[in-house]
């Protein structure tokens, strides 16, 4: 990895984190490849079955780093997208541990994750059409699939910040933690997590998201497809195993 981009992993957990807290974390081309690489790493590794992001300084993501921009640095990874994580994120679940701002692009890679903690004092936007732009990370298509329409119309349209307490409430914010901690609460919610078996949690994840554009004819056929070898896999008889013999199981990840 690169200075921008910090990862560390533990326990069935990695951390992946933003690394320019001078700028607000805000996204350029080195940050992007830099969670791309992550991402394709961690994939890949048998000790790890759950992924946190977040951002150094007490500031999750400012978004996309403007000044960069400007000068023709477009923090876009082919096949990613934005930020290396917004068009295809992980294929492990990912826990957003949200400090301080969540904003435009920043909020963009939190709507990426599949689980948001964040501290009681953070605040998340949509800021692009104040300057101009369109949150087309995700932001416009993902925000009124996951909270009511006229909310995610309010905060696509104003730019306007919103407070964790208001996410909290409308759902898109998981847990709530106190200032500082949302790193701790993201860890803890991953690690339990990844307690469980990791070819389950990445085919469950998988028809979470592909099940989206499935007609209620081929939808179980098509889960069968991803869940199938599930079932067949040595970490389930490994599972059912420890259940009767009331131990806790040993994932092989096979």
């Amino acid at each position: 990895m690169s200075d921008e981009v910090l990862v560390e992993a533990d326990g069935g957990v990695a951390v992946v984190t933003i690394n320019r807290p001078r700028a607000k974390n805000a996204v350029n081309g080195a940050v992007a490849r830099g969670i791309a690489a992550a991402l394709d790493e961690l994939d890949e590794r048998r000790d790890v079955s759950a992924i946190v992001i977040t951002g150094a300084g007490g500031t999750f993501c400012a978004g996309m780093d403007l000044k960069a921009f400007l000068g023709g640095d477009f923090p876009v990874v082919e096949g990613r997208g934005f930020g290396g994580i917004t068009e295809r994120s992980a294929r492990k679940p990912m826990v957003a541990a949200v400090e301080g701002y969540a904003l435009a692009g920043g909020f963009e890679i939190a709507l990426s994750c599949d689980v948001i903690v964040a501290s009681e004092e953070a605040k998340f936007g949509l800021p692009e059409p104040k300057r101009g732009l369109v949150a087309a990370a995700g932001g416009v298509m993902r925000l009124p699939r996951r909270i009511p329409y006229h909310v995610a119309m309010e905060i696509a349209l104003t730019g306007d910040f919103y407070p964790t307490s208001r996410l909290y409430e409308l759902g898109l914010v998981n847990r709530v933690t106190p200032a500082g901690e949302a790193l701790a609460g993201a860890l803890e919610l991953a690690r339990k997590i990844a307690a469980n078996a990791p070819l389950a949690l990445a085919a469950t994840k998988r028809v979470v998201i592909e099940s989206a554009d499935w007609s209620q004819e081929e939808m179980f056929a098509k889960q069968s497809e991803i869940t199938g070898p599930i079932f067949a896999s040595k970490d389930a008889m490994e599972g059912a195993a420890a259940f009767a013999e009331k131990r806790a199981p040993n994932w092989s990840g096979e």
